[in-house]
């Protein structure tokens, strides 16, 4: 019992030390580049440039000024520790589909001449992993998590919606869609129950 406590708490830490190390990094980015007069902005997606493919990972990590970077710094702390308590690498590949799928979708759909930045992607897509997590890897507990999420953060599906023309609801849709997918492309194996004569 004390080893499986152990590891939980290790877990926690790990997946605590990741997401505050994470949002910083955030936080040194917009400070780099509002010091370079928005020279990091350049790492935006613009859609159907196929140069523009190889931004897909840097636009998730870079914001539009400090109220950007400050709407996604909470959710994402919230969400990113949650879904890494399970592991960090199976984390490292749900943020990876979902960042891909995510950049992807805004690249094919964003309207011409728009940049799109920000890790708001990354958090619909979190959300979007923890609602559906449970129920495909069949753990009650992860069922009970999805739906305290879908409670608190709920009113983030409204983002998927065309309502703010200066909104990436591109990013929003497909990052949550990265995120079901993740749930299901990287979903825990069953094991399979012995029989009893």
């Amino acid at each position: 019992m004390d080893d499986v406590r152990m590891r939980t708490g290790d877990r926690a830490l790990m997946a605590g030390a990741a997401m505050l190390g994470w949002v910083g990094l955030l936080w040194v980015l917009e400070a780099i580049d509002l010091a370079t007069g928005h020279s990091l902005d350049d790492h935006g997606i613009s859609p159907r440039e196929p140069g523009e493919l190889l931004d897909l990972v840097p636009a998730a990590f870079l914001h539009d000024g400090w109220a950007h970077v400050a709407s996604n710094s909470v959710p994402l702390l919230v969400l990113g520790f949650i879904a890494a308590l399970g592991g960090l690498r199976r984390f490292a590949g749900v943020v990876l589909t979902v960042i891909l799928i995510g950049g992807f979708g805004v690249w094919l759909t964003a309207p011409a001449g728009t940049v799109t930045l920000g890790a708001s992607g990354v958090v619909f897509g979190l959300f979007g992993y923890l609602l559906v997590r449970g129920f495909v890897d069949r753990r009650p507990l992860d069922v009970v998590v999805g739906l305290v999420v879908a409670a608190v953060y709920g009113s983030l599906l409204q983002g998927v919606l065309p309502t703010d023309p200066g909104v990436s609801w591109q990013g929003h849709l497909f990052g949550l869609t990265g995120g079901v997918v993740a749930a299901f492309a990287l979903r825990r194996p069953t094991t399979p129950r012995a029989l009893t004569p």
